[in-house]
């Protein structure tokens, strides 16, 4: 079989590779569509503290099942299945929590473990997500993603009553504001981004109002519209907008940082102990896989809103230039693996 490898920071190879034979526990995924994330792109260009090298990249896929190992029922051979990068221990103080995402012996598929990039993988049974037949492959394949969003608002629990402000529109702002409007039917969703195109994307997905950041103060738009959020989402990851949202938002708000970034942020706590702020954070998903293929049933989220572009996978050097490089027209890329 065929395998996208990243020898080590900027060396990708397309390699010849033993098709995998599934363990105790375990099923194989013939392999038919993934996307690219952001994490991807940073595992290739070396800066992923996680990541051991060489590595099968890719947590986002989508397949048939085409074999098991012992103890999995054959019922599950040729079922279509969308694949939980998250595997943890069950047993520790976070997996008893109902957090297997912040697992104490955590192993993300594509970081600490071959991932989807490949012809074939294989995967823990219960990782293995049966996908029913009403979603169509490229709706299938873009579960993980709105997983992120279905554990945002699993920490936050949006209401009807919110005023939601998400900084940044990139995917993951994006399946955020499709969850915030379509899942939890919020009163009003601002995203600011500095990049006009995205903020386009922002409001096909749902966003009521948008606005660039870059142009002007994001304070005085609120000020203007007399809006005081009460829901903040970092989706843009940088340090400086912590204080920024405590300073914005209503008394009684949450707000929830998605960023990984390793720079302080300069805070006041009395602006978060003055309002009683609550302050959240979300890493991956927490058992969300069958949240989001229910909202797929129900038709409460789009995903074709956000896939840009698709590529044959032997072209998956162009494919992460292309997300890395042109953030006005590309949002969600595909990778094919059709044999």
């Amino acid at each position: 079989m065929k395998s996208v490898v990243i020898q080590q920071p900027n060396e990708l190879v397309i390699e010849e590779r033993s098709i995998p034979v599934p363990s105790a526990g375990e099923v194989r995924v013939n392999i038919k569509l993934a996307g690219i994330c952001g994490s991807d792109s940073h595992i290739y260009r070396g800066h992923n503290p996680f990541a051991k090298y060489p590595r099968v990249i890719g947590h986002e896929f989508f397949g048939i099942v085409d074999a098991v190992g012992e103890g999995v029922d054959e019922a599950r051979l040729g079922q279509r299945v969308s694949v939980d990068p998250v595997i943890s221990c069950g047993h520790c103080y976070p997996c008893s929590v109902g957090k297997p995402n912040v697992c104490t012996s955590l192993v993300v598929l594509g970081v600490h473990r071959d991932g989807g990039f490949s012809e074939y993988a294989v995967v823990p049974a219960k990782n293995a997500w049966h996908i029913p037949d009403a979603i169509p492959d490229k709706h299938a394949v873009m579960v993980e993603p709105f997983t992120i969003a279905a554990n945002v608002t699993g920490q936050a629990k949006p209401t009807e009553q919110d005023v939601a402000l998400v900084y940044g529109a990139g995917p993951m702002g994006l399946v955020t504001v499709q969850a915030l409007k379509g899942v939890y039917k919020v009163k009003q969703v601002i995203v600011v981004d500095r990049i006009d195109e995205r903020l386009a994307m922002a409001q096909r997905s749902g966003a009521d109002v948008v606005f660039n950041n870059g142009e002007a103060a994001v304070a005085a738009m609120l000020e203007e519209k007399g809006i005081r959020p009460t829901l903040i989402v970092d989706a843009a990851c940088h340090p400086s907008i912590l204080q920024e949202a405590i300073t914005l938002a209503s008394p009684a708000a949450r707000i929830v940082l998605m960023g990984f970034s390793s720079s302080p942020s300069e805070i006041v706590q009395q602006g978060i102990t003055g309002k009683e702020l609550s302050i959240f954070s979300s890493r991956l998903n927490a058992n969300k896989f069958p949240v989001v293929i229910d909202w797929l049933e129900e038709g409460l989220i789009d995903p074709e809103k956000l896939v840009t572009h698709t590529f044959d996978y032997h072209h998956v050097t162009d494919a992460i230039e292309l997300f890395e490089k042109d953030q006005r027209q590309c949002c969600k890329v595909l990778l094919t693996f059709d044999q």
